[in-house]
């Protein structure tokens, strides 16, 4: 009987302990519901947000094309060093942020709500862009001294851009020397672009000649500093007879794969993430001033006009995960990107 009560008592207490500090069970579906309520409510801020700044990622960007910047230019291609600062101090001014070429053609453009994206690009690697000191400091006068230079004077304004590279690597011919100026890039924050080895005509060239050229600076890059290039600027700005073959290619055991390919003018740039963007012709500008033809095509031009149409600029929402516009431009919208997509 005695152990009848206690096999008893131990049950009840199972039962008791059971039941204690427990919460009803919740209701079926409050959860769900719960986190429903919580991604609208989000979503709702996100809208607000992109709408105060009058996002929109489906504007067009500035993809600005340089060459040398040196004290006595000789084409009109060069920029003095302080038409290169002027030229910077002007994006900054207008509330542009430097972003990669990289970066731009995937999509991923972290810069502030309210800010505008600019690619700064840098054709056939010449020692004016980047030159070493002893010490492993950018010179002065040099492109990436000045654009370190005007960024520290502008916080958000980033010191990056793309380096379209050539056999003459910055004027070095050493490897050891060409590693340590291209890894330079690589650790501070720059992209490196692929410009073919010798910077020749694409246009008619066979398939072959076009692997060769694209593929073997591809081939130097990658063994100097394990970077495979996301992008390619054209010499000239001229396609190959099947622009698909600038994107794509091989040349021995080194295979080359573009998410964009640049041309060389002469207007802005689709968005990423528009139905007008062409990966594999995407347009830059030339940075010089209103003079010739350069009064309506060239960057001072663009950037007027950009400035005057601010409906038609990109303008972020400070979110990279989302891509925000104003809801009647929804047709413009890639349809890749329809997850993304935030019209308010």
């Amino acid at each position: 009987m005695r152990l009848r009560v206690s096999i008893g008592v131990g049950l009840a207490a199972v039962v008791v302990l059971a039941g204690c500090g427990s919460d009803p069970a919740p209701k079926s579906g409050t959860g769900k519901a719960d986190t429903a309520a919580q991604t609208k409510q989000t979503r709702a801020a996100k809208l607000a947000a992109a709408a105060k700044v009058k996002a929109n990622e489906l504007g067009q960007v500035p993809v600005l094309m340089f060459h040398r910047v040196i004290r006595n230019p000789t084409t009109t291609d060069d920029r003095t060093p302080e038409q290169f600062r002027a030229d910077l101090e002007r994006l900054a001014k207008d509330g542009y942020v430097p972003v990669t070429a990289a970066e731009f053609v995937t999509g991923k453009m972290d810069i502030p709500a309210g800010a505008h994206p600019v690619v700064l690009t840098f054709d056939d690697s010449s020692p004016s862009q980047l030159t070493l000191d002893e010490v492993g400091v950018p010179k002065p006068e040099t492109a990436v001294a000045i654009l370190r230079e005007v960024a520290a004077r502008h916080p958000g304004f980033r010191p990056v851009a793309t380096f379209y590279v050539t056999r003459d690597m910055f004027g070095k011919t050493v490897p050891e020397e060409q590693a340590e100026t291209l890894l330079w890039l690589k650790q501070n924050g720059f992209d490196i672009g692929n410009h073919t080895r010798d910077h020749v005509n694409l246009r008619g060239k066979s398939k072959q000649e076009v692997e060769e050229q694209i593929g073997s600076i591809a081939q130097q890059i990658g063994a100097l500093t394990s970077v495979k290039p996301v992008t390619l600027a054209l010499p000239y700005g001229n396609q190959p007879s099947h622009k698909e073959w600038a994107a794509r290619g091989k040349l021995g055991n080194v295979s080359y794969d573009h998410s964009g390919v640049f041309l060389a003018g002469y207007t802005p740039a689709a968005s990423p993430f528009s139905r007008s963007f062409d990966p594999l012709g995407i347009p830059r500008i030339r940075a010089m001033d209103k003079k010739g033809d350069c009064a309506q095509f060239c960057s001072t031009a663009w950037l007027d006009w950009l400035k005057s149409n601010p409906d038609m600029r990109y303008t972020s929402d400070g979110d990279v995960t989302t891509v925000a516009f104003p809801k009647f431009k929804d047709p413009f919208l890639r349809t890749t990107y329809k997850t993304r997509a935030l019209p308010y």
